[in-house]
């Protein structure tokens, strides 16, 4: 693969732009995984959910807050698959692990939301 010389770094408000668009890329690349189309389905369903038994505002800014936790894990477990799929073709543990590791910290944010609608449910 050849290198390319590393570009200029950006100041300002061109770093602000340059991130924001790094992060519309991002987004573009997570939706292609089919688990985060599947995550998004069910949190745009839970506020719905949460309306039918009576969630107060403050229980929907923990929804919110725990949204955005569940997409940059998604991120950043989707990155990880990315960069052990690079580093090697072959089955290894140390791949396994990384991308069973990865897998586990979404699961935790999603347990989380559960943990949230048990909580408004219970209320």
């Amino acid at each position: 693969m050849p290198t390319q010389a590393k570009p200029p770094r950006k100041t300002g408000l061109a770093h602000l732009v340059a991130a924001a668009g790094y992060s519309a890329g991002g987004l573009r690349r997570l939706w292609q995984e089919a688990a985060f189309r599947h995550e998004m389905l069910g949190l745009l369903a839970m506020p719905v959910v949460l309306a039918i038994f009576g969630a107060s505002l403050t229980h929907y800014v923990v929804f919110a807050g725990l949204a955005l936790l569940v997409i940059a894990l998604e991120a950043l477990n989707t990155a990880i698959e990315c960069l052990v799929d690079h580093l090697i073709k072959d089955w290894a543990e140390f791949a396994r692990d990384a991308k069973d590791l990865g897998s586990l910290a979404v699961m935790c944010g999603l347990l989380c939301h559960a943990l949230l609608l048990i909580h408004v449910i219970a209320s």
